[in-house]
């Protein structure tokens, strides 16, 4: 595998030039087509239009609720990815097998269906022993459960870099008398950290697209804000497209610089044609 210059910078103009402004002027006309281009009227968009503008405040603080539970989820998973890694590429059975176990579980389990079990066990509310409950907001074990599925694809992103650095690494470190834990610290791991970044970027990106799925248990994020505003304003059909339109256009203008630079990345350090 060859890699690009190390020398190359990546400057923010130059990711600026490269994002495909396009692709979202196209986004904002296919919404507007849709809102405007509706049998109920002109007059039904605009009041559509204005019932969005007046709850926009409360979508947006929504969509800020969806940002804390990608980044507390996403440090979780890190965290917890990075060691479920470590032990699948331990020499020790006894402890490699149960994290390759645990890894593929939740790998291969619906992302939904470990909400539900997450939110179901629990607690929603905590009683101290001075007799003081404190209720345990929803968004808090939701957290938790978008941090497992993303724990385990980190854990296999950590076991395949360290998987793909070449045997010479290894036999040079113990050529010098390095034990393996001061190999893995010192030799193996930072050449891993860039093969890392961008499918690191890209499961962040996808999680936080998941978050929306939140809203289904009664987690008042940008969905459930939207969806509550929609009931408050009337619930009638010509809010749907505005209002969901808004949350397509909201999410897109956050993911996609996120893609636009993960894949300047994936090139940069030549993991990309």
């Amino acid at each position: 595998m060859t890699f690009a210059n190390e020398n190359t910078q990546l400057r923010p103009l130059d990711l600026l030039r490269r994002f495909h402004w396009g692709y979202g002027v196209a986004l904002s006309a296919i919404v507007a087509a849709l809102v405007f281009l509706r049998p109920e009227g002109a007059d039904t968009t605009w009041r559509a239009l204005g019932s969005l503008v007046k709850w926009t405040p409360f979508i947006l603080e929504g969509f800020v609720l969806n940002l804390v539970m990608s980044f507390l989820s996403m440090g979780l998973a890190t965290i917890l990815g990075i060691g479920l890694g470590l032990l699948q590429v331990g020499k020790i059975a006894v402890v490699r097998r149960p994290a390759v176990f645990v890894t593929h579980l939740f790998r291969n389990s619906p992302w939904l269906v470990i909400l539900f079990i997450v939110m179901y066990f629990f607690p929603f509310e905590v009683e101290f022993s001075n007799g003081k409950v404190v209720s345990i907001p929803g968004w808090i074990p939701a957290t938790l459960a978008f941090s497992l599925p993303v724990m385990a694809n980190i854990s296999e992103i950590v076991r395949g870099s360290i998987n793909s650095i070449p045997s010479a690494q290894w036999e040079s470190a113990a050529s010098l008398a390095l034990t393996r834990g001061q190999t893995l610290r010192n030799v193996i791991l930072p050449q891993c950290v860039k093969r890392s970044i961008p499918p690191w970027m890209n499961w962040y990106a996808m999680l936080t697209l998941a978050t929306p799925m939140a809203s289904i248990l009664g987690v008042q994020e940008a969905v459930g804000n939207a969806q509550a505003a929609m009931e408050a304003a009337g619930a009638r059909p010509e809010l749907l497209i505005p209002f969901y339109g808004f949350l397509l256009l909201l999410f897109f203008v956050y993911i996609y610089p996120i893609a636009i630079l993960t894949h300047r990345l994936e090139r940069k350090y030549g993991f990309a044609s």
